[in-house]
Order: structure tokens, then sequence, then C-alpha cells
């Protein structure tokens, strides 16, 4: 039996014209095609997860075998006590909510957990971390953490640290990704280690010292796996996962 990989939706749209069957405009949650592509290409079966609400997230969680958080939009610093930043973007606390309530709960249970961007940011507040609201802030500008190529090229590396699960994953101490955020980890959650940074020494891939496959990483892995270090990120998970169906 393939693993059920529960992927979140992480952002939230507004439809402006009717469908052609005449459905009127409204919010509309959104994932891209290339989370669920990923997961299928590694040998899971990836189920699509709605923010629901938080009475049924245990329910939810017993019929899967891992999560996969995906990207999305900024975090709203009051998950973390901190006061809303100037050039904070558009944030959905809701959303936020159902997410890191779902992440605690896979966590708990021992789970296997990948976060992607703001999805790595995610477990980082799980754990009771914070966040870089606005990283030009305190960043050198030698590195565009919001690149404006397509997703599938790589702008900068990471390096990784040596013996990390993550560099066995990855097949060595450096990997050539992509990038677009606006937030990043600043104080590590409990439990989580920093093991790769970018160049200019922003925290680019975090994970769990006290457990295995909990982590999360900055770049967008889910248009990159046409490389295998990067599927193998997701072949990790539903390896993982799968010792648990």
């Amino acid at each position: 039996m393939r693993p059920l990989i529960g992927v979140t939706t992480s952002e939230v749209r507004r439809s402006d014209k009717p469908t052609d069957h005449g459905e009127p405009p409204q919010r509309e949650m959104t994932l891209g095609l290339s989370y669920l592509r990923a997961i299928e290409l590694a040998g899971g079966v990836p189920v699509v997860l709605p923010p629901l609400g938080a009475d049924v997230i245990p329910s939810l969680i017993e019929r899967l075998d891992g999560v996969c958080l995906s990207g999305g939009p900024d975090l709203h610093p009051g998950g973390y006590q901190h006061h809303p930043h100037p050039e904070l973007g558009p944030v959905w606390p809701w959303l936020d909510a159902f997410e890191i309530e779902l992440a605690r709960a896979a966590d708990a249970r021992k789970m296997p957990v990948l976060g992607i961007c703001r999805g790595a940011q995610a477990l980082n507040v799980v754990r009771g971390g914070t966040l870089f609201q606005h990283l030009p802030d305190v960043t050198d500008g030698t590195v565009e953490h919001r690149q404006t190529a397509p997703a599938r090229r790589s702008t900068h590396q990471v390096v990784l640290e040596p013996g990390s699960a993550l560099a066995r994953i990855l097949g060595g101490e450096v990997a050539a990704v992509n990038s677009f955020h606006h937030q990043a980890v600043d104080t590590l959650g409990d439990g989580l280690v920093a093991v790769g940074h970018a160049p200019d020494g922003v925290v680019e891939a975090i994970e769990a010292a006290d457990r295995s496959h909990f982590r999360g990483v900055q770049w967008h892995a889910e248009t990159l796996v046409d490389r295998p270090a990067h599927l193998a990120l997701f072949a990790g998970l539903v390896q993982a996962a799968h010792a648990r169906v």
C-alpha cells in the first residue's frame, strides 16, 4: 500500500469571475499541482487538506501516514507573540491556526513531516520558535530571496551541515536551490537544529534533533524534482511514512 501524505493548502485567492456554469465569485483555496506530483513521483498518495476546524484534526491525522506543509503567504506573528512588521504581507490567521495545530498533532504522534518554505517556518513556530518578518531588515542583499527567475531555476546555494540527515538525503553538503520567501527562521524552536544556510547566513533548512523525519526546507523543492537530490526529499518523507502503513 502506498502511504497517504496529507498536503496543506496554504494560500487563499479571490475568484472575481463566475465560472462557466454560473458559480458565483468566492474565496478559493489553492495548491500547486507540483506538490502532488512530487509526492506521487516519490511513491506516495497525496491527499489535499483544506483548513478545517481543530476538532476534526485528530480524526484526520489517524487516517494519514505523513504530512507535507506547503508554501504560501506570510505567517501572522501573533502565532509567536510578536507584533506585525510594517512590511508584513497578506496573512490568514485562521489558516495559520489549522496548519500549526495539524503539525503539532503530527509531531505529537511522531509522524513524518516535511515543511516547504512557509511550511518550514510553521514547523519552527510549532516548536516555539520565531521568524524574521522582513528579510531585507536582516540581510546584506547579496542573495535574492524573492527571485524573479522561473521556479525551476536555481539562484543560490545552500550549505548543509556535515553529518546532518538532510545532507545524507540530498547526497552532499551543498545544494543548488530556488528562493521565493519574505520571512525566515529567527530563533529556533525547541529541539530544532539549523542544518542549512544561504551564503548570507539565512537559515534555509531545519530538522529535529529529538526525533526522526521532522524537517523543513526554505526552498520550493517541489518544483525541482527533476533533479534527484530534491526528489529525494519527498522520497524520504514517503519512505518514513511507509514504515507506518
